[in-house]
């Protein structure tokens, strides 16, 4: 690559003067001294947006691009919290300019060290004005429909800030900034199937903002900043669980904490329920392809036994979610024990595979779960 092409340099300055937490402090005071409008408003909101808005700023402009739509929800979102928080958007405005001037003064102070020329510094603040020019029409756009009360429900918006969050990547750090989620420890995401009896959930969850909660795609979502609580435990839902991970890594996330919900749900498991706490079921009920796989090699199996195959998938795994206990399986199933040594043989004997093997155990709860999900 000719070196003349090469933004790293000037990505990782503005990265590094935007993470100086000194100089965030000094910046956030100015701020709140030249525009009064803004002076309620807290430490981290102010230098949070002001952190994600320069770095999402200099991404793009490494990348010699304009503004992505991820990028104009996150200025169009800034633009709704400030309108509903009563700033005006001259003053929003005016507080972006006085943070940017603080910032490019200071990277040009320290560009030299960094290997960063006056000239390339010069290209990229040119570059950054063109991108600022091109959110700005966004942004008081959203400001004014906002104040003429055409802004979206705040059921809707946080909806459609957790499907950016969730999308992980550049997207979801926009996200997580306009949410006010702290990322130092990392987030959570939990997972569980909506409805009346998920309320409690979703209130427990919101008990300990700052948090995201919607249904997505069929899922009640949550996204919080911190392990949810006892109380959530208790709410009599089960739910799965996966984190902490940082903001750009949450789709992923998201993922794991669904396939902890099914899991959960699969071995019979109440409450909120850690991923880490059910790896192997998770990742069995995630590989639908492998379960289809399972059941058409088997499928002569399950013709041969005839009448009896769900009663023998049902014994199958009662047994081995008894952890190999006759006695406690038949009393499950409301059986002689006989008849569950009688239908875990005929099993055998049908599929080839023995489930008190290890592995064996494994597949044959895996065959007889697949099995009893398409009845």
């Amino acid at each position: 690559m000719d070196a003349r092409d090469d933004w790293t340099p000037v990505v990782d300055l503005i990265e590094r003067v935007v993470g100086d937490a000194d100089l965030m402090s000094s910046v956030v005071a100015g701020v709140r001294t030249m525009v009064r409008e803004v002076a309620a408003l807290s430490s981290a909101d102010i230098a949070g947006h002001t952190r994600a808005l320069l770095v999402a700023a200099t991404r793009a402009l490494a990348a010699r691009r304009g503004p992505t739509e991820a990028e104009l929800s996150f200025v169009e979102e800034l633009a709704v919290t400030r309108a509903r928080q009563g700033v005006p958007v001259e003053a929003v405005l005016g507080a972006i300019h006085v943070a940017e001037r603080a910032i490019w003064s200071r990277a040009r102070e320290v560009a030299g060290a960094a290997g960063v020329g006056a000239e390339r510094l010069l290209d990229a603040r040119e570059l950054y004005d063109d991108w600022a020019e091109a959110v700005r029409a966004r942004l008081i756009t959203a400001h004014h429909a906002t104040k003429a009360g055409q802004g979206p429900r705040t059921r809707d918006r946080e909806a459609a800030i957790l499907r950016r969050l969730l999308d992980g990547g550049s997207a979801g750090a926009l996200a997580a900034a306009e949410a006010g989620l702290p990322v130092a420890g990392g987030l959570w995401v939990l997972a569980a199937r909506p409805g009346e009896a998920a309320a409690g959930l979703e209130r427990s969850l919101r008990d300990q903002p700052p948090v995201l909660c919607a249904v997505v795609d069929g899922l009640l979502v949550g996204v919080l900043g911190r392990a949810p609580s006892s109380r959530a435990a208790r709410a009599g839902v089960v739910a799965g669980l996966a984190g902490p991970a940082e903001p750009e890594e949450l789709a992923a996330v998201r993922h794991l904490a669904v396939a902890a919900l099914s899991a959960a749900e699969s071995a019979g498991l109440a409450g909120v329920v850690h991923v880490a706490r059910v790896p192997a079921l998770a990742a069995v009920v995630d590989r639908a392809d492998l379960a289809a796989v399972l059941l058409d090699h088997h499928r002569p199996a399950w013709t041969a036994l005839g009448a009896r195959a769900e009663p023998v998938a049902r014994a199958v795994c009662a047994w081995l979610e008894a952890d190999r206990d006759v006695d406690v399986a038949a009393e499950r199933l409301f059986v002689h024990p006989n008849t569950v040594r009688n239908r875990l043989q005929r099993f055998a004997e049908v599929t080839g595979i023995d489930p008190s093997a290890t592995f064996g155990g494994v597949d044959a709860w895996w065959l007889c779960r697949s099995w009893l999900a398409q009845t």
